[in-house]
């Protein structure tokens, strides 16, 4: 897939086939994110890769999704949940701006590099940080940041042109497949 076209496919998935992400294609991703530009070289970012379905399944209920849906739509019903997480982890100490640039650049390339695959993802920043950093026994001064959600999508999510004067917020259809209006680019870039 040229990459232009993973970029405009890669959407954010909440409902997923219940087939295992391979656990090299996790450990591939970490380590794609690793090799990534970070601020001053720091590299201060960590990661823990979730697999084992007793921890998949102890994890599910400390994430929140989607609060621009209703809850029954956004929220993955049980049989269509994450098959696998990649809990994202910083130092309490890191420098917030550089460290969140760096949560970015990481967060992209994993998403971009598991489509690639045909796995999807969504990353999700409402969790319940503490029950989450107890259950994977993080070390001290390691603190959570950020989950990303792994599976094979089981919906569909498609970027539709937004509509002048209409919210930008995300709709779904009588199947439960995702829409997502964009500007233009003529309403976000200036060019001078």
């Amino acid at each position: 897939m040229e990459l232009a076209e993973c970029y405009k496919t890669c959407r954010t998935y909440r409902r997923f086939t219940q087939k295992p992400v391979p656990r090299e294609l996790v450990r591939n991703l970490v380590d794609v994110a690793r090799q990534r530009s970070c601020g001053r070289n720091g590299q201060g970012l960590r990661y823990v890769s979730v697999t084992h379905p007793e921890n998949v399944e102890a994890m599910q209920p400390m994430l929140h999704w989607a609060a621009a849906l209703p809850k029954e739509i956004g929220t993955p019903k049980e049989g269509e949940q994450p098959v696998a997480f990649i809990v994202v982890t910083k130092p309490g100490d890191a420098n917030p701006v550089i460290s969140n640039i760096d949560l970015g650049i990481a967060l992209d390339a994993m998403a971009i590099t598991a489509w690639q695959q045909g796995v999807g993802s969504a990353i999700l920043v409402a969790v319940d940080r503490a029950k989450i950093a107890a259950l994977l026994e993080l070390p001290e001064g390691l603190e959570v940041s950020v989950v990303l959600a792994l599976g094979y999508p089981s919906h569909k999510s498609i970027l539709v042109p937004a509509e002048k004067g209409k919210p930008l917020a995300y709709y779904v259809d009588e199947k439960r497949d995702y829409y997502v209006p964009k500007l233009p680019l003529e309403a976000v870039l200036t060019e001078k």
